[in-house]
């Protein structure tokens, strides 16, 4: 019984590398989709998705995003003749903008759909990664 439990404890441990790989795996699939569904002009849209890890200080805990690259920001804000940022090319795809006649041109959504159209896939991928890494660790530490 007491080995039992120090195995458990060590199984516990999981080392962050397998937490890290398994999110990023689930993470991937958004990004792809989110890059397959973003409406194309010039292709930079397409170009400035990329997937960006949260540094947590809590073990066994990772968090990517799906955001877009800052160092494109001189193609994606729009600037007036003063030079103030008043329009973010990203934002207004996703969630829509005013003309400037006043109507209103409805978002494609595309970052949207491609998280909740994708949640199962990236759960079931997260959950058999993270468990074919733990299978690992047992094997590695000749508990099975």
């Amino acid at each position: 019984m007491d080995k039992l439990q120090r195995d458990l404890k060590e199984l516990g441990k999981v080392p962050q590398k397998h937490v890290t790989a398994s999110a990023r795996k689930g993470m991937n699939i958004v990004l792809r989709s989110a890059k397959a569904k973003a409406p194309v002009d010039d292709g930079d849209l397409k170009k400035g998705i990329k997937l960006n890890g949260e540094k947590s200080k809590i073990k066994g805990k990772k968090v990517y995003q799906v955001i877009f690259d800052s160092d494109m920001n001189d193609i994606f804000q729009t600037k007036d003749k003063d030079g103030n940022i008043n329009g973010y090319y990203p934002a207004s795809q996703e969630y829509g903008f005013f003309a400037k006649n006043g109507r209103y041109i409805p978002g494609y959504n595309f970052m949207h759909y491609a998280l909740t159209n994708n949640a199962p896939a990236v759960q079931r991928v997260m959950i058999t990664t993270m468990k074919t890494k733990i299978d690992q660790e047992i094997a590695k530490a000749g508990l099975k």
